[in-house]
């Protein structure tokens, strides 16, 4: 179980660092033919937009849904996956 745990800790903090990509990338004019540029918006895009559908997340020119993903993710590290660690630990 701590090896799930931990391998979804990884995971989500690998994400949080391809959300930050991608609103640096915003700021710029990139390739849109770049394969890592298409790899990251592919990555993001999809659930900032359910994001944006849910709740208005735009204020005048920016969009505010990567933040509200990134609250998301780290609610779930704070909590989902400390209760895995913990319960891990309990079993084994």
């Amino acid at each position: 179980m701590t090896g799930i745990a931990h391998l979804l800790d990884i995971l989500l903090e690998v994400y949080v660092w391809i959300i930050i990509a991608r609103a640096v990338i915003s700021w710029f004019r990139p390739s849109p033919y770049n394969p890592v540029v298409r790899a990251i918006y592919r990555l993001v895009d999809p659930v900032t937009y359910r994001i944006s559908r849910i709740i208005p997340t735009r204020i005048g020119m920016v969009d505010m849904a990567p933040l509200i993903l990134i609250v998301v993710i780290v609610f779930i590290r704070r909590f989902l996956i400390r209760a895995l660690f913990d319960m891990g630990t309990r079993v084994g």
